[in-house]
């Protein structure tokens, strides 16, 4: 079902980056503008690993220099200034559940969004749920903003509130992973909100089910390539 996706690591330095929205058809494989620890950039990882699509990979540190993503030559492929940001087929694409959903719509492979429409709308819903509703509330930028004193405890309330209500949604849409028993555009949104709830040091034993599920897909290829201790941008340890 997986197939391996060869990547080759480049760094973004505050130069020009090479592949503006105006010149994507100079690169012969899509390019993927990430930095290792962002969540949102591994779910596109994950997508493409999942689908075998072999890419390249740009790293914009979101921390070295006050934050790589706002030098001028990277807000010309973002100009929100996040990552991740994917040039493909001609196009740039930001925001990483428009990505997956493209590559679902564009690449063979299993399908990351079920057919029947009901399973599909459960995906949504649990992708929306964490990406709108957990995700940004403990992102980077939100947290230099609440200041080191309170990050902490800020990003803990909220990671944990949200995976109290994720935990119940589950007991009525899980199988194996987060809706029935193949990989979804969900799944790829569980992991790495877990592993930020591990960094923030929230207790994970009252969510069991999030536990068991997010357990057995580290468990698979896709999830482990993409995982940020393995992306060459990563640091020793990381």
């Amino acid at each position: 079902m997986w197939r391996k996706s060869p990547l080759r690591g480049r760094r973004i330095d505050g130069q020009a980056l090479g592949s503006g929205p105006g010149n994507m058809a100079s690169s012969p494989k899509p390019v993927l503008y990430t930095y290792f620890r962002s969540s949102c950039s591994w779910r596109v990882r994950i997508a493409l690993a999942f689908k075998g699509v072999a890419y390249d990979q740009v790293a914009v540190n979101l921390i070295r220099d006050g934050g790589q993503q706002h030098v001028d030559s990277f807000k010309t492929i973002n100009p929100m200034k996040q990552v991740p940001a994917l040039a493909i087929d001609g196009i740039v694409l930001s925001q990483s559940l428009a990505i997956v959903q493209y590559l679902d719509e564009t690449r063979p492979g299993p399908r990351l969004l079920p057919e029947d429409a009901k399973k599909r709308a459960q995906v949504r819903m649990i992708s929306d749920h964490i990406t709108s509703g957990i995700q940004p509330l403990q992102n980077l930028h939100v947290l230099q903003k609440i200041g080191e004193e309170k990050k902490l405890e800020w990003a803990q309330h909220f990671i944990t509130i949200g995976l109290q209500a994720l935990e119940s949604l589950l007991q009525y849409t899980a199988g194996q992973y987060c809706v029935g028993d193949e990989v979804t555009m969900a799944d790829l949104c569980l992991v790495p909100q877990v592993y930020n709830a591990v960094r923030f040091k929230v207790g994970l034993t009252q969510f069991p089910t999030i536990v068991k599920i997010n357990n057995a897909l580290l468990e698979l290829d896709a999830f482990k390539v993409s995982h940020p201790s393995c992306q060459p941008d990563a640091p020793p340890q990381s």
